[in-house]
């Protein structure tokens, strides 16, 4: 895209991976579709997966891209007329160990122009946080200002990026695949509403414990009293009420279990292939 002001982009998209807590087997694969530049949700979709690769650091794209990858082609064979043009991939791109990330694996196999975008420094060949990389974090004045991330061979991968006027921490912007890194900056920042930018904002949004409840997997607290755990799964069916600190079937039995006293609380995912696949507002 050659144009300063992005005009011919209509459409850009995020995607991201959310892990249940204390398990790195099983996540939700988010994409969601927006418009430029008005930053309106035009898609949003999140599944249930199981990651059949070990983590292995240096290698995450490996991992983690195949189910983000689905989620892509679904939409290509749903609603193609909403694909993204540009996607922006919760993650490193070039700056990355091997120079191969997460958004470059992904833009290679769905052949999108992909920007990474992380929030935390990923320390690579004499890029670490030290006093001299502070320093010119607090050197970004305003919005928009960045520094090149460069090896101690000189070679830069990427940038960091003050993307917004009420943050000072800079986000760390690479390059993934069909895309500069000029380019990748300024289109990032444009996008940004906040500090991180607006498609990733919107599919953090979209986390676990609201959007992935109305798919394969419901959340629950058993609140074990004087019924057992299997005793509490019999009775809980698809209806669903959302109380503090979990998820239950139903006020009566969310109001029975809140009436007595508990001695232990567990946190599990239970499978309801009966439960509405379609999004909705808990």
């Amino acid at each position: 895209q050659r144009s300063p002001d992005f005009s011919g982009l209509k459409r850009v998209g995020g995607v991201d991976l959310s892990f249940i807590k204390g398990d790195d087997i099983n996540a939700c694969a988010h994409l969601v579709v927006l418009t430029y530049p008005h930053m309106k949700v035009l898609y949003e979709d999140c599944k249930m997966v199981t990651l059949n690769a070990p983590y292995v650091a240096g290698f995450l794209g490996f991992r983690e891209a195949p189910p983000l990858l689905q989620a892509l082609e679904k939409l290509k064979n749903v609603q193609p007329n909403l694909m993204p043009q540009v996607l922006f991939v919760d993650g490193n791109g070039l700056f990355h160990y091997r120079e191969f990330g997460l958004a470059c694996h992904l833009g290679v196999l769905s052949d999108l122009p992909c920007v990474g975008v992380a929030k935390n420094l990923l320390h690579v060949e004499g890029v670490v946080r030290s006093e001299e990389h502070q320093s010119q974090i607090n050197a970004l004045q305003k919005s928009g200002d960045s520094f090149p991330l460069a090896t101690t061979s000189g070679r830069v991968l990427g940038k960091a990026l003050r993307s917004s006027h009420s943050s000072i921490k800079p986000v760390y912007v690479s390059v993934g695949h069909r895309i500069t890194l000029d380019t990748a900056v300024r289109l990032t920042h444009t996008c940004c509403l906040y500090r991180v930018p607006e498609p990733i904002r919107q599919v953090h949004k979209l986390n676990v414990s609201t959007a992935c409840i109305n798919q394969n997997y419901i959340k629950c607290r058993l609140i074990i009293c004087s019924h057992t755990t299997s005793d509490a799964l019999t009775l809980w069916g698809p209806r669903v009420f959302w109380g503090p600190g979990g998820v239950f079937t139903c006020p009566e039995i969310y109001a029975f279990f809140m009436k007595k006293k508990t001695d232990r609380v567990k946190t599990s995912w239970v499978q309801n292939p009966n439960y509405p696949r379609q999004r909705q507002e808990i």
